[in-house]
């Protein structure tokens, strides 16, 4: 009896064994496709979405990632962060132009595996311009030519021997066309004249190797285009704070946050006492450091530096006497804690750090710095000379003309009053009077220690004395 329950048991544990290895086979061939949507302007946003992205599509260990495009592109600091991203991917990363990508929407699409269109969509147009649409200066076009010709250039290209021995270099994505969607300058036969800015539509895209194919959505995409059959599609959702965290890093952003920041302590010290300036300046800085320092950006001894910095400042005002050492070194540990706040170092250790980032950072807080101290000057007359604030700020002088005096005016009452002289005048010195020191200036000849004086007059907060006969 013994013998049949072991050999059930053995049964049932080995067939458990099977179905959980057949379970698993099945969820092992299902594969997972991580689809990143991009719907909006390139920008901070974007990126910390793109990051996001990526970290949850290798977690789920996803075999590919599709980037659903449509863009009129951005700021290219951003962008540039993107296809830098595509492009040092572990997972392949393919993109589905649903309507546009143009602008910075056209580089991010270029950096991809592969690049699918749907029929009507366009990619190109990826001239560098400003908020109002106007082009920028040749050196920003310089480096997105640059920049979109390497990110081409990233794709290979096939070297082909023709009969005659001549070497001819193929390129999977043509760079020259990639800098002809930048540059109106290009000439390119059978593509693009000069004086015009290439943008392909899908069919042009396809001809001319910057598209694989046309599609009509994701789905088609993955199963007609990749070939993948068994698959899962898993979405990222951006959380509330995701979105809020992109809105507080904007360059733009930090900038007035270091404006307010700088602006409250200026207000500050112009009325000590008022709070409001001050809190702005707390608030700001709350704002400024806290999506920064959540992300592991900002260290401690970053935020220990701005902190110490505007102790260095509080004391040169309020403490000690001009405008030296510590006001200037405050200054600078400001300026500098909230540059480095910006860099994603690690501790001391700023070997992954480009040149790049740290003049946009340092750009980023001289802009609001010095934007803070031009508005602070101008907002000072305009709020406590005349405006709201005039009430709380003093206005009045008090001039010597007026009666006004910087000393004690008591001194008066001692004229006429006899004592000694403590000290040798000569003719300044000190005198004794009703066991009280008081300086005095003798206002004939010298008058030797021990000898009585009289106090004759009071002028300019200065005891004027006499030889008492």
């Amino acid at each position: 009896m013994k013998k049949y329950i072991l050999f059930i048991s053995m049964f049932v544990w080995f067939s458990g064994i099977l179905f959980s290895q057949e379970d698993q086979s099945q969820t092992d061939s299902t594969k997972i496709v991580y689809v990143f949507n991009i719907f909006r302007e390139i920008g901070s946003t974007s990126w910390i979405h793109t990051e996001k992205a990526f970290q949850e599509a290798k977690k789920m260990n996803a075999c590919c990632m599709l980037l659903h495009l449509n863009t009129y592109g951005g700021q290219v600091v951003f962008a540039d962060s993107i296809r830098t991203k595509i492009l040092n991917s572990d997972i392949p990363v393919y993109v589905f132009i649903d309507n546009n990508a143009a602008s910075a929407g056209a580089l991010i699409s270029i950096a991809c595996d592969s690049i699918y269109m749907r029929p009507g969509a366009n990619i190109g147009a990826a001239t560098v311009v400003n908020q109002t649409g106007e082009k920028m200066p040749d050196k920003y076009q310089s480096y997105m030519r640059s920049t979109i010709r390497a990110t081409a250039e990233a794709h290979g290209a096939d070297t082909i021997i023709t009969a005659k021995n001549d070497t001819i270099i193929k390129w999977h994505r043509d760079p020259k066309i990639a800098e002809a969607m930048v540059d109106e300058r290009v000439y390119i036969p059978g593509v693009i004249d000069t004086g015009k800015v290439l943008t392909f539509t899908a069919l042009e895209a396809i001809k001319n190797g910057f598209c694989e194919g046309e599609a009509n959505s994701v789905e088609d995409v993955i199963e007609n285009k990749l070939k993948i059959k068994n698959y899962e599609i898993r979405e990222y959702k951006p959380s509330f704070y995701d979105g809020l965290k992109g809105f507080l890093m904007n360059p733009m952003f930090q900038g007035i946050l270091i404006l307010v920041i700088m602006g409250g302590i200026y207000f500050e010290l112009q009325t000590p006492g008022v709070g409001f300036p001050l809190l702005a300046a707390g608030i700001a800085a709350l704002l400024y450091f806290s999506p920064l320092y959540i992300d592991g950006i900002a260290e401690n001894w970053e935020i220990l530096l701005f902190i110490a910095g505007l102790v260095l400042i509080g004391l040169e005002v309020f403490v000690i006497p001009g405008f030296g050492i510590a006001g200037v070194s405050g200054i600078i540990l400001v300026i500098t804690g909230l540059t480095l706040s910006m860099l994603n170092n690690d501790a001391f250790d700023f070997s992954g750090v480009s040149f790049d980032e740290f003049f946009r950072a340092l750009a980023t807080v001289m802009t609001g710095f010095i934007l803070s101290i031009a508005l602070g000057i101008y907002l000072s007359n305009k709020l406590f000379s005349k405006g709201p604030f005039a009430r709380v700020a003093l206005q009045t002088t008090e001039d010597v003309k007026d009666g006004y005096i910087g000393v004690e005016n008591s001194l008066k009452d001692l004229v006429g009053k006899t004592g000694t002289a403590y000290t040798v005048l000569r003719p300044a010195g000190k005198i004794k009077i009703d066991d009280e020191q008081y300086d005095a200036v003798a206002e004939i000849s010298y008058i030797e220690k021990g000898e009585p004086v009289e106090v004759v007059s009071f002028a300019h907060g200065q005891l004027y004395v006499k030889k008492k006969a």
